[in-house]
């Protein structure tokens, strides 16, 4: 086998794992919202004040689809609307610190569950996981920013 034919294999299996493990995640996630509703305020966490358009295209969804949930996690109170002061014709979605604290407990009942997870590994497998860390890091990095081309 060629070296990049062995890139490749070690890149589908790693890729496979990591998206094995993000899938047994999101299964585990509490169900107290649903998985959409969770995605937008953690991307209103990560990039602050958007557009009602700009979220719907953000998390895949119609912008009829995205106003009824807004309006649903409003009336919750983790959301709010205010104007844009750069154009007073436009309306932003904003967090509430409630829903800054719900994004910030459901991110550290993640860290926590895996913090458990790693816990049970041998010193070799956590040291492993901690070489891997930059490449992994850069990793969510990537992903981000092909997100942010795909949003736009």
């Amino acid at each position: 086998m060629s070296r990049q034919g062995a890139a490749h294999g070690a890149s589908e299996a790693i890729g496979s794992a990591l998206y094995g493990l993000a899938t047994r995640a999101v299964r585990r996630l509490p169900r107290d919202m649903s998985l959409t509703s969770a995605a937008t305020l953690a991307t209103l966490d990560k990039t602050g004040p958007r557009r009602i358009t700009d979220l719907a295209a953000a998390e895949g969804v119609t912008q009829p689809a995205m106003t009824v949930l807004v309006r649903v996690m409003e009336e919750s109170g983790l959301v709010e609307r205010t104007g844009d002061p750069s154009d007073r014709r436009v309306t932003l979605v904003c967090l509430t610190e409630a829903g800054a604290s719900y994004v910030r407990t459901r991110h550290q009942a993640g860290v926590d569950a895996y913090a458990r997870l790693i816990d049970e590994l041998t010193g070799d497998e956590v040291e492993a996981l901690e070489a891997a860390l930059p490449a992994l890091l850069h990793l969510a990095e990537l992903e981000s920013h092909a997100r942010e081309k795909s949003d736009r």
